[in-house]
């Protein structure tokens, strides 16, 4: 049912008069006749008696009132959320991230965004690349910051780059290397490595162009807190994504490596591919490059820290 007519309707209730009813809505008093007409030939039921002065609801006019009435409301309350939406004054942006991307670039980005748009509520998942894409993909995320080696790995998904994440080298404050301005991992043969994992090829050095360079790995850690404690002790050296050189500790020196040595992980906001975005979406994407810009910046004086 045209729900126009519904409004028609409510407006001759109101004011008693096709005359009133078409004053009041723009229109001419036999527009709104006819309008009436339609809507109770659709109805199969007389709406109104037709008086000398005026019009007057009938029994089944009456009984359609409220329910017009409820239905136009619902309808305002419907346009006036889907605006709200529009101007970000609600909704909801579901963000998934793996961890080095938590230790600055996602939260950055997420506050920046909720101090521009406070009634939109932000929530963020934290996990593996590979989950997040299946999140995606189920429609459980809106996006989420992933890893890849090929845009390729991600089928169903549209990728947009942000940053390509060098690994740094970090070291003891005390080290030999730690005054460089960068280090070749041939220099790094003989030292102690604190990694994730205890094959090489199982950690971040694999990612390394240096496919001869294996790394001694004295101490296994899984927690990136953890692995620079180690550091700061004096126990090993370990790789340190520059997505994390901002909120890596102060009583360790971080290094860049020689750009022939040094692995790179690409980095992409990932959404579902053939999917309409929430209006929250695009615009975080803009808060999101303005951290990557703050990032670069904070990585450059990170590693200039000695």
């Amino acid at each position: 049912m045209d729900i126009d007519l519904l409004v028609v309707f409510q407006e001759v209730a109101r004011r008693g008069s096709f005359t009133g009813a078409a004053e009041a809505l723009g229109y001419t008093q036999s527009a709104v006749s006819r309008q009436i007409s339609v809507l109770e030939g659709r109805l199969g039921a007389a709406l109104f008696d037709r008086l000398p002065r005026g019009v007057r609801l009938t029994e089944e006019g009456r009984c359609l009132l409220p329910h017009a009435s409820a239905i136009t409301e619902r309808l305002r309350t419907a346009r006036g959320d889907l605006r709200a939406l529009r101007d970000l004054a609600a909704g909801r942006l579901r963000v998934g991230a793996f961890a080095t991307a938590d230790a600055a670039l996602v939260p950055q980005a997420m506050a920046a965004f909720r101090a521009a748009h406070p009634r939109v509520s932000v929530s963020l998942s934290d996990g593996l690349t590979r989950h997040h894409a299946e999140r995606l993909g189920a429609g459980e995320l809106d996006l989420a910051i992933v890893t890849a080696d090929t845009e390729e790995d991600f089928e169903g998904l549209r990728l947009r780059h942000l940053l390509d994440d060098p690994m740094l080298v970090a070291v003891h404050p005390g080290h030999r290397l730690a005054g460089r301005e960068e280090v070749r991992l041939a220099e790094l043969a003989d030292e102690d490595w604190i990694a994730g994992r205890s094959r090489p090829e199982d950690t971040l050095i694999s990612a390394t162009p240096h496919r001869a360079f294996r790394p001694q790995i004295t101490y296994v850690v899984g927690e990136w807190i953890a692995k620079q404690g180690m550091v700061a002790a004096g126990l090993g050296v370990t790789l340190i994504p520059s997505l994390a050189a901002g909120a890596a500790r102060p009583d360790i020196v971080l290094v860049p490596l020689h750009p022939d040595d040094a692995p790179v992980r690409r980095v992409y906001a990932a959404t579902p591919a053939g999917v309409t975005a929430p209006p929250a979406l695009t615009a975080f994407l803009g808060f999101l490059d303005d951290a990557v810009t703050r990032l670069r910046e904070r990585t450059a004086r990170a590693t200039r820290r000695t």
